[in-house]
């Protein structure tokens, strides 16, 4: 298979904050990538409701549409994330694993541009929408040819 395999990909990915927080493959589609975070009670923001603290969501949204960055290039390539917005509509749901769908929609020489959703079981039923860009490293000619 040519270009870059998230599935493979996260089949090896052991360390690293990925790693830590248990992020992992879930699907991939025509122009997007789901990975999944399991429920931790470790990543519980507030004990009382079990609900999950925001950073391991943005987490999960910057790597998912970092994925999807690499699936459009074609290639695992270092880039920098710029700016992530994260707006939540609710909750997590507690004890439940979220899954992170990312999108990158748009390719220039030096940005990607991004967006997803985080949910639980079905993408127009969101917890978070992401919009964002990232940087990309690398010569203009390096890049040129992804």
């Amino acid at each position: 298979m040519s270009g870059f395999d998230p599935e493979r990909f996260f089949d090896l990915v052991k360390g690293g904050h990925t790693g830590l927080l248990g992020i992992g493959f879930h699907a991939q589609g025509p122009g997007w990538v789901d990975l999944i975070l399991p429920y931790d009670t470790g990543l519980v923001g507030d004990v009382a409701t079990g609900v999950l603290a925001s950073g391991p969501i943005v987490a999960l949204m910057d790597m998912a549409t970092s994925s999807a960055v690499w699936i459009r290039r074609g290639r695992f390539a270092p880039h920098v994330t710029l700016d992530l917005r994260v707006d939540y509509l609710r909750p997590a749901t507690p004890e439940r694993s979220v899954i992170g769908r990312g999108e990158c929609y748009r390719l220039t020489r030096s940005i990607a541009f991004v967006r997803g959703v985080a949910y639980h079981d079905d993408p127009d039923d969101p917890i978070a929408h992401v919009a964002g860009t990232f940087m990309l490293i690398g010569s203009p000619a390096k890049q040129a040819r992804a």
